[in-house]
């Protein structure tokens, strides 16, 4: 019997040792080290919140457990569209089209936007300017991704074929070109992972602007960029209060642009 009771736990100690249950003094945090500057919390406090668990995607590209799903190639449920002419402040039904679970601009119908609202947020979307080359510069697979409807990062076919500088694909438009195009060739899926941080404001006054940061393809090509405001075309970009969640946005800029994959985490930077 003591044998076996020994045995038994043997075998309980090590699977607790394998579940890092076991645990040497120090591991769940101290209370007796230097505070941390500008904060409330001691070095390794062992107070301080533990940071939720989520899992991750599959794979690259797919989206966390803690993703809203803004698209999956299945339907338009998360979007609206504005009707035209006397309706343009009217909810129409999506006017874009699914076609092999890509959503595609339906040309001259109007921006698409979310139903929900966000601030900051982390959003992941891939874009294909259409596969048949057609013009040149800005009539070359032009769309945008628009945070809070006003703050545009370009969509252009800018592969093998030129644009002003702040106006290509990856440009923050009509302000910051991107120091480098990683596009992929015409047709081809590309990606964007976009940090936006919302801008703040005040008794109508701006107290604190909106920051981007875009990962292209996966290469940084803005890191948290101070925008100048919204988006204007020949013009400096400038703020106008607005409140502290927007839709996101797709530009219709007459051009067949197909996006799939797109989700979006919410943020909250101040912490």
């Amino acid at each position: 019997m003591k044998l076996v009771l020994s045995l038994l736990l043997g075998v309980a100690v090590v699977a607790l040792v394998a579940q890092d249950v076991v645990r040497k003094p120090g591991d769940l945090g101290f209370k007796d080290t230097p505070m941390l500057p500008g904060g409330k919390w001691h070095v390794h406090d062992s107070d301080r919140p533990r940071p939720k668990q989520i899992t991750p995607g599959a794979k690259l590209g797919d989206a966390p457990s803690d993703a809203e799903i803004l698209f999956d190639g299945k339907d338009l449920s998360q979007w609206m569209q504005y009707g035209k002419g006397a309706d343009k402040d009217k909810v129409v039904a999506p006017q874009w089209k699914i076609v092999d679970g890509e959503l595609v601009v339906a040309p001259g119908t109007g921006f698409l936007l979310t139903k929900a609202k966000y601030g900051d947020c982390q959003l992941h979307i891939e874009w294909a300017a259409p596969k048949d080359v057609k013009g040149t510069s800005q009539a070359r697979g032009n769309s945008g991704v628009f945070l809070m409807n006003r703050y545009e990062l370009q969509v252009l076919d800018s592969y093998n074929d030129l644009t002003y500088a702040d106006g290509g694909a990856g440009a923050i438009y009509g302000q910051f070109p991107p120091p480098v195009t990683p596009i992929r060739k015409t047709g081809e899926f590309n990606s964007y992972d976009i940090i936006f941080e919302a801008p703040k404001f005040e008794n109508g006054k701006l107290v604190k602007p909106a920051y981007q940061t875009l990962l292209f393809n996966g290469v940084a090509v803005h890191w948290h960029k101070e925008l100048l405001g919204k988006m204007t075309y020949r013009q400096v970009g400038y703020y106008e209060p607005h409140g502290d969640e927007e839709p996101i946005s797709l530009q219709d800029h007459s051009n067949a642009v197909r996006f799939r994959n797109i989700w979006v985490r919410r943020l909250k930077l101040a912490e």
